[in-house]
């Protein structure tokens, strides 16, 4: 699938992931494109046994992913709070597996080299101009930053994954989403999303 092809679907992934979560939908998408993955059947020639949904899903995942990991190394060894700087650790260790996990499936159903979601403006896609305001920042307005960047990536993970799971993806990419998913959910209800006692 050419290269703009599977931007469109990309531009095309999170109005129907907000609509399933019933939240509101993001600003504009003329200022920040949102994201809906949509299911599909037509496999992509280099790897039959992989959707386009399936794709698009692996390709963005990794995108949000690399972008997460600076912010995540400020805050291991910068946070105020000891329990996010060790929450922030954990994250850390989880998406560097995370990313050598969706790597493999982008090799094997043989994608571009070329990530076409990189940097693309999305919910939950930290920037490095996110990175580098959380850089700037001190204490409590670092930490501050790092929640809020750290839980939107979160949150849209699970949304992105709950999308992707009801299009019957290939096994192997359910078993990496899954684990995907289980981690999101275990790091938003430590920093106290769903539960009280936030780091």
């Amino acid at each position: 699938m050419p290269i703009h092809r599977r931007a469109f679907l990309a531009v095309a992934l999170t109005a129907t992931l907000a609509a399933c979560a019933g939240r509101p939908e993001p600003p504009p998408a003329a200022a920040r494109p949102s994201v809906e993955i949509r299911p599909s059947s037509t496999p992509p020639a280099a790897a039959p046994s992989l959707s386009t949904t399936d794709s698009a899903w692996i390709e963005i995942s990794i995108a949000m992913d690399e972008q997460l990991l600076p912010l995540l190394d400020l805050a291991a060894s910068r946070a105020a709070r000891p329990a996010l700087r060790e929450l922030a650790a954990q994250v850390r260790t989880r998406t560097q597996k995370e990313l050598a996990a969706l790597r493999r499936l982008h090799d094997a159903a043989g994608l571009p080299a070329e990530n076409p979601h990189k940097g693309m403006p999305m919910p939950g896609m930290v920037t490095p101009e996110q990175v580098a305001e959380a850089a700037a920042a001190t204490g409590a307005a670092f930490d501050t930053l790092v929640r809020t960047h750290l839980e939107a990536h979160l949150t849209q993970c699970v949304h992105l994954i709950g999308s992707l799971l009801k299009t019957g993806s290939a096994p192997q990419v359910v078993t990496v989403a899954d684990t995907m998913k289980a981690n999101a959910e275990y790091a938003l209800e430590k920093m106290g999303t769903r539960h009280s006692g936030s780091p």
